[in-house]
């Protein structure tokens, strides 16, 4: 009982420095620029079709390296930008936490599709958007690299989660939340 009780107070203060570390994490707007574009490409080969659905996006939330880490308790944090055709209209962070089965450190990218105006609109008006609090989305299945569901793609909000690396492998976008940042 001991031991867990000890692990389960390292993973607190391990998380606590991860959480409390993110702003040495912080890129300038220069970095995280240099950062989208290269994401994109790799989006884009991937699979021809996601240049064309990011064509029809009302806009689109790229997060070039989300990294998590964690013991028991975990923590993740990314930074991105909000592109409405093709220009870029704000910086944004990304962050959550979990408790659970994880053990280890990963990087991922993740772009976020608005299929719809309203839903660009609602997102842009929000105060610190958490996705699965505010609003569902929906992961489009086999990764940004797979065939598309004519269901999925019927979605306002659609998430791609590519080019993962590291030691925890997790597709969920739920619980994050985002939040507009000065740069």
């Amino acid at each position: 009982m001991m031991k867990w009780k000890q692990l389960l107070a390292a993973s607190g203060l391990m998380l606590l420095g991860f959480v409390g570390s993110a702003a040495s994490f912080a890129d300038s707007k220069a970095e995280i620029d240099a950062s989208v574009s290269k994401a994109m490409k790799q989006f884009y080969t991937l699979s021809p079709k996601n240049k064309e659905l990011a064509g029809k996006a009302a806009g689109m939330l790229v997060f070039p390296r989300i990294t998590k880490a964690g013991a028991g308790i975990a923590g993740e944090y990314g930074e991105g930008v909000l592109l409405v055709k093709d220009k870029t209209v704000g910086y944004y962070s990304i962050t959550s936490g979990s408790i659970g089965l994880t053990l280890g450190i990963s990087d991922r990218s993740e772009v976020i599709m608005f299929m719809t105006k309203a839903a660009l609109d609602k997102f842009t008006n929000s105060h610190g958007w958490s996705i699965g609090g505010d609003a569902g989305v929906a992961v489009v299945s086999a990764g940004a690299g797979g065939t598309y569901n004519t269901k999925t793609l019927q979605e306002p909000i659609l998430g791609f989660v590519f080019g993962e690396k590291g030691l925890i492998g997790d597709l969920s976008l739920e619980g994050s939340k985002i939040t507009k940042i000065e740069k």
